[in-house]
């Protein structure tokens, strides 16, 4: 790529049609913004600057453009007034931040979340290789109804690029398509702009009204069919938006299965741009990877589990999870219906069983939480076994403590920690336990009294019932019991 490269990514429409708040290049496909992809793309390329002209939300917008690419030049169009507009205020950014635009000029459009930075830097090349003032990086479609059409001489040499609203009938039936994504020498890019005019249908300053000036000026212009046209669509309303997320998703997941990855259901399978998988990961139904997950070898994820932000290990088996910002140690197993929040950790073979929920929480090498427990802001030892229906009481109405247990303890089932509170390595506690004190290593726990027997109360306070009778009969059968020290009288 040539060292001087600018590329402007125009990005400051409003948007109307997606009826939302949220800009519409701000709006995410793949776990990723669409401008977030162009950026991408744009950054392949190996620019010496990038301009991102923005408008409408442009606080929103350009400090989402700035959070992606730190030296990003923003230009502030105020009224949009058509592409060449746009275009012609990225270039006096930068005449007046001292430094214009020499060499290459290319041109993208900020909802085109499909584009890639290998086909970006092919169109360069291209460009560069035709030695033309302009070049154009068009496609063939079927329905080309609502887009620019690149209008050939009979040689084949590009004439125009003409809009729906001003093509003849004769033009409408051209299906090569202008793209919308340019690529310009510089010098005659500064020298074409101030003499775009607005006498169109729209009433707007098109961009594409610098290959007449080309042509006029007796210089070359080309274009480009890119194979894959769909790389350049764009996004206009949630309909749209919705099929391009699905289409950006078949061809993630397809990359993935060609580098390795088992799919078992691709239809019901959803994976983000950021996410990294590695070789022999399997990946169950309904499965959704999302954020900047990161997936080692022969995991198995799913059925039905969305890890966002999340890095598994390898082996790690995850079943019917929902996790987020979670680390996953290898060999360890989570699920089925486990609930990962912010901040938890599972050692290599480690256990999260079912119905278990997570938070801020290190659970050690070896240690179990398998059952029906909370455990929140603790610190689980290495090879501890926590007994079902364990509650981490971490807050006491104003702020959360934290609570820690050894290595190798086992604890027993219905246990309530209040926090803060320490129970040593190898300790223990009994059943039902409220643990509101520390436990010394070693030693065992319980806060439950001895059992009460009470004798004959089915009868005595459920005459009449099926409980009742059934008591009546396994009395008469097996006789009564015999009472023990610790049995209630009646």
């Amino acid at each position: 790529m040539p060292q001087d490269l600018t590329v402007i990514v125009l990005a400051a429409g409003g948007g109307t049609r997606m009826k939302s708040k949220t800009m519409k290049v701000l709006h995410q496909v793949g776990g990723r913004s669409m401008i977030g992809h162009v950026l991408r793309a744009a950054q392949a390329t190996e620019p010496r600057r990038i301009v991102a002209v923005v408008g409408h939300q442009r606080e929103q917008v350009g400090a989402h453009i700035h959070s992606l690419v730190a030296d990003a030049v923003l230009a502030v169009q105020e009224e949009q007034l058509g592409t060449g507009h746009a275009v012609r205020v990225a270039m006096e950014s930068l005449v007046a931040d001292e430094a214009p635009a020499t060499g290459t000029v290319v041109v993208a459009t900020g909802d085109t979340p499909l584009l890639t930075g290998e086909s970006l830097t092919a169109f360069v090349a291209e460009h560069l290789a035709s030695q033309a003032a302009v070049s154009i990086l068009s496609g063939v479609v079927d329905d080309p109804f609502g887009l620019g059409r690149v209008l050939r001489n009979d040689e084949g040499d590009v004439l125009a690029i003409v809009e729906e609203k001003d093509a003849t009938a004769e033009q409408r039936e051209v299906h090569e398509i202008n793209s919308g994504i340019l690529a310009f020498d510089a010098a005659f890019l500064a020298d074409a702009l101030p003499r775009i005019g607005n006498d169109n249908a729209k009433g707007e300053y098109y961009l594409t009204d610098a290959i007449g000036i080309a042509r006029g000026d007796g210089l070359t212009v080309s274009a480009h069919p890119i194979d894959d046209v769909k790389q350049t669509e764009g996004v206009n309303d949630r309909a749209q938006l919705a099929r391009m997320g699905a289409e950006m998703n078949r061809r993630i997941v397809e990359r993935w299965m060609r580098d390795g990855v088992t799919v078992m259901d691709p239809a019901t399978t959803w994976i983000d741009a950021d996410v990294v998988l590695a070789e022999d990961v399997t990946i169950l139904p309904g499965t959704q990877l999302l954020g900047s997950t990161v997936v080692a070898e022969d995991a198995v994820i799913g059925p039905d589990t969305t890890l966002q932000h999340c890095e598994i290990g390898v082996g790690a088996r995850v079943v019917r999870t929902h996790a987020e910002l979670a680390v996953i140690g290898s060999e360890a197993t989570v699920g089925p219906f486990s609930y990962l929040r912010p901040n938890s950790q599972v050692g290599a073979r480690g256990k999260v069983g079912a119905f278990v929920e997570t938070k801020n929480s290190v659970i050690g090498d070896g240690a179990k939480v398998p059952h029906l427990s909370y455990v929140g802001d603790a610190d689980i030892g290495e090879g501890t076994n926590i007994g079902a229906g364990t509650i981490v009481a971490n807050y006491d109405g104003v702020a959360k403590h934290r609570t820690v247990i050894g290595r190798h303890a086992r604890t027993g089932s219905n246990n309530t920690f209040v926090a803060p509170v320490t129970v040593g390595d190898g300790a223990g506690t009994g059943g039902g336990t409220v643990v509101r004190d520390d436990v010394p290593p070693g030693a065992l726990a319980v806060s439950a009294g001895p059992q009460r027997t009470i004798e004959g109360w089915a009868e005595r306070r459920r005459p009449g019932t099926d409980q009742a009778r059934a008591a009546a009969e396994a009395v008469a059968q097996s006789g009564p019991h015999e009472p023990g020290p610790d049995d209630q009288p009646s």
